[in-house]
């Protein structure tokens, strides 16, 4: 159940993947061999999470308010920051990992354990690295598209952050595995940080929801957002024509937002859900 638990962790940016989505029209990928397959699972995904995992993120707003919820965020924030400078050394970026460092280091301290976020202010800007971005600045090919049950969007070569990050560089789960707990206590932070995490995405689940196809939009926006960490937000030209279809003379930008708009128009004839 802890590696479940861990696993589950990684589905961090199920909804909020789409805030980093590129801002311009790109058509839907063809490179999706596992479609069915990941089709399932994301249906799967969806289900656990109306009936689970969101009202619980619901139920964590209600009771807390925004600075204690920013305090929090803080902390996990902070206390997983060694897995990025274990991936900057392992990128053979020393001046990322000592920034990085820093910032740990500021906000464990100045920051009362992290629960604060003294080290923007003194200009150390928040990095996010692993072992995934380690495998692709390294050369390692993407791999293919995987939906994974609890886990989310990934690919063959991001699965691999999974392990790696999870048992070598996470301290929480360091921290688990050598100190007894009883009646499971040890599952206790790491439920409250995925709490958190979609506490957090509740803000953005109208990106998805507006999506033509929720499916798609999150496969190629995860793809999008992993382009940019990989190129540190600046991918080449080149790329970024190929991301967005521009090198296929087939692609149709109008016909794909006149597809968008014509379902757009066809959810809102029918009556909306209530929201929590």
């Amino acid at each position: 159940m802890q590696s479940l638990i861990r696993l589950s962790l990684r589905c961090l940016p199920l909804l909020a993947v789409a805030l980093l989505a590129g801002c311009s029209i790109a058509k839907p990928r063809t490179d999706d061999p596992h479609e069915q397959f990941n089709r399932k699972v994301y249906a799967f995904n969806d289900s656990v999470d109306k009936a689970v995992i969101r009202p619980v993120a619901v139920g964590y707003r209600k009771v807390t308010n925004p600075p204690v919820r920013r305090a929090v965020s803080d902390f996990f924030t902070n206390i997983r920051m060694p897995i990025t400078v274990a991936n900057d050394l392992l990128q053979a970026r020393p001046m990322q990992a000592a920034r990085s460092t820093g910032r740990f280091l500021v906000n464990l301290t100045l920051g009362i354990g992290g629960f604060f976020d003294p080290a923007s202010q003194l200009g150390l800007p928040l990095e996010d690295n692993d072992f995934g971005i380690t495998l692709a600045r390294w050369g390692v090919p993407e791999g293919d598209f995987l939906m994974l049950p609890l886990i989310g969007p990934t690919t063959v070569r991001d699965v691999w952050r999974l392990p790696v990050d999870s048992y070598f560089f996470d301290p929480l789960s360091y921290y688990s595995r050598n100190h007894s707990f009883k009646a499971g206590q040890y599952y206790l932070p790491s439920v409250l940080y995925l709490v958190t995490l979609r506490a957090r995405a509740i803000d953005a689940e109208s990106f998805l929801q507006s999506a033509y196809d929720p499916y798609a939009f999150l496969r190629d926006a995860y793809r999008q957002q992993r382009i940019y960490q990989i190129y540190d937000g600046n991918p080449p030209t080149d790329v970024i024509e190929q991301m967005q279809g521009l090198k296929d003379k087939n692609f149709d930008p109008e016909e794909l937002l006149d597809e968008q708009h014509k379902w757009e128009k066809s959810q809102s004839e029918q009556p909306q859900p209530t929201k929590n």
